[in-house]
């Protein structure tokens, strides 16, 4: 496994790793790395947001015309509430992003979340994929300079005798 390319990237030219010298290994070892950390930041921010999501369209099950008129804690800042109580339970108002909010019927806004949702799980497969194809590359870079190493003490070791 000492040739790599990209099985779902035509565009990429497939390397001989083993017509690359050291320094040019541990250079390309380290920009895996990088990327590498990059895809599991990126996991996790998309993790929180999927999480967030699903939590708001759980919510929207609560929210029946039943309620109306019943008190609810209203958050003014992550640790205080005032009491309030609500006037209309087949609006939601919700954040879409940016400070921009939305109104919305429960119904529609329960479809809203799960779009939502379905959007970021399908981000989270793509980049777990490419995460996957970048981690056999970090591994065939791995291998050849073990291999490289070792040919290299090898030589160094026939040379004193």
């Amino acid at each position: 496994m000492s040739e790599v390319s990209m099985s779902e990237a035509p565009h990429l030219q497939q390397i001989d790793l083993t017509t690359l010298n050291l320094q040019q290994l541990t250079s390309l070892k380290q920009q895996l790395d990088l990327d590498l950390g990059i895809f599991q930041d990126s996991l996790q921010t998309l993790k929180i947001a999927q999480t967030k999501f699903q939590e708001s369209g759980s919510c929207l099950e609560k929210v029946t015309p039943a309620m109306e008129g019943n008190e609810v804690l209203v958050p003014l800042t992550g640790s205080m509430y005032v009491v309030g109580k609500l006037a209309d339970t087949s609006n939601v108002l919700f954040d879409i992003g940016t400070g921009y909010y939305i109104q919305k019927n429960v119904s529609d806004a329960k479809e809203y979340f799960e779009r939502r949702v379905g959007y970021i799980t399908t981000q989270l497969e793509n980049i777990q994929q490419l995460g996957l194809e970048k981690s056999k590359v970090r591994d065939a870079v791995v291998d050849v300079i073990e291999m490289k190493l070792q040919n290299q003490m090898q030589k160094e070791g026939s040379e004193h005798t």
